[in-house]
């Protein structure tokens, strides 16, 4: 069993010291809103550079495997891309506010992903889907494909074909053909090992032509070198758009005050409560089923989950620790807060706090104990009880952050939602249908 925690440890052993920091001081006097906004499109383009630069390293980890396909370079392949999800998720806070990021989102995390599109699958993932015409299309083994009764030439695994002819192909969501999902699918395979120990186990020999396992190793390679090209591509766009001039800064520093507080607040309200404790986390505890696990092939959702939750703590307390260590920070949403509701700033504080402390746990015990499709696994009371503390951590922290907006006195706003948390009966009634899972 291959598991590679160890370029994300510090972060889950040391949190105080090397991945959050001490808590900014109190700004005297207020901030004004502006550089508020200002600070906080600032984090958002260090981030994406961030996010950029380590996708980058990545790029050179996936050529070294490609050139040399063995086992110890496919190795530093999974560890680069470990690596990449550490600036990334802390920016997924910018989602939901702010539409530029949302439109693009897609590109580089969609999730889940059905994978017989990209590959090949085992047996027991079936030969078709109801929803889904390219369940198992299997673009590297194919050089034509048919969608909606018409023939799409796949013989050359381009840019242009991932992103703008497979992509969400169909209009079916889970056509994932880039991003995140896609190369970790590549680097590791499918992930067979249900809710017991194991994550994909993909071998190197995979993308070795001359000593070619599982077939169109050629392909593989070429599949795996663009997709990973197509990620820094989309991430260096990402960061553009948060430069000076950018258009993901203008829409938030050119608008009105209220309204860029609304884009910070409606953000981090929604990843904390719909998307986080919500879809990526009290869904798959419902209904106990692994592929309902961010980073599933990999089993790095722990660290996924981890760092989204950080990426909160960062724009409320308008800091961040960038990947050379250095920090970014200046004036921030808790002091705006804090100028209006002393208390109010305070409940945050405290319930971010006390998010980080559950998913240390959380992170802790995926390094020691057991991974987080484990946890989630049916009969697993002592992992089960870990994810629903994160859970009402995150519940608590968005009432938190709710009490928040009405202190800044803007207008109610409505967070991203979930089922799982909105309306579980549905919930009950899919799994009860057998058709749960992502």
């Amino acid at each position: 069993m291959i598991r590679l925690r160890a370029n994300a440890l510090p972060c889950a052993l040391l949190a105080a010291s090397l991945c959050l920091g001490a808590a900014p001081a109190f700004s005297e006097p207020a901030a004004a809103v502006k550089a508020v906004l200002e600070n906080y499109a600032d984090i958002a383009q260090a981030g994406y550079e961030d996010a950029r630069d380590i996708a980058g390293t990545l790029k050179l980890a996936v050529e070294a495997l490609l050139d040399k396909p063995t086992e110890a370079n496919l190795l530093a392949a999974r560890a680069a891309w470990i690596a990449a999800r550490i600036p990334y998720m802390q920016t997924e806070a910018y989602r939901f506010g702010n539409p530029i990021v949302d439109d693009w989102e897609g590109k580089v995390n969609a999730w889940p992903l059905d994978e017989g599109l990209i590959d090949y699958v085992a047996e027991a993932y079936g030969t078709e889907s109801p929803e889904n015409e390219l369940y198992v299309a299997n673009v590297i083994a194919n050089t034509a494909i048919t969608i909606g009764g018409k023939k799409l030439d796949t013989a050359k695994i381009t840019k242009a074909l991932l992103a703008e002819e497979l992509q969400e192909a169909g209009g079916v969501e889970a056509n994932v053909a880039t991003g995140y999902h896609a190369i970790e699918f590549l680097l590791w395979g499918q992930d067979l090992n249900g809710t017991g120990p194991g994550n994909g186990a993909r071998l190197a020999t995979d993308f070795d032509a001359k000593n070619c396992t599982s077939g169109n190793c050629a392909r593989r390679a070429q599949y795996l070198r663009t997709a990973t090209e197509l990620l820094v591509d989309d991430l260096a766009w990402m960061a553009d758009q948060w430069k000076k001039g950018g258009e993901a800064r203008k829409a938030v520093t050119e608008a009105s005050e209220k309204a860029g507080l609304t884009a910070v607040m409606t953000g981090l309200g929604s990843l904390s409560y719909g998307e986080l404790a919500g879809e990526r986390m009290k869904l798959g505890l419902m209904i106990h089923d692994p592929e309902e696990e961010h980073d599933c092939f990999a089993d790095n959702t722990h660290a996924s989950h981890f760092f989204d939750a950080l990426g909160i703590r960062n724009v409320y307390l308008g800091s961040y620790r960038r990947a050379d260590r250095s920090l970014l920070t200046g004036p921030s949403v808790s002091d705006l807060v804090r100028a209006k509701s002393s208390k109010a700033d305070d409940d945050v504080r405290a319930s971010l706090d006390a998010t980080m402390q559950a998913m240390n746990a959380l992170y802790l015990r995926a390094l020691t104990v057991e991974s987080y499709d484990q946890m989630i696994g049916e009969g697993n009371e002592e992992g089960n009880t870990v994810v629903q503390r994160v859970v009402d951590a995150l519940l608590e922290q968005t009432k938190a952050i709710e009490r928040a907006v009405a202190a800044l006195e803007l207008e109610i706003i409505e967070f991203e939602g979930s089922d799982s948390l909105d309306a579980p009966e549905k919930i009950e009634k899919v799994n009860a249908g057998g058709e749960g899972g992502g």
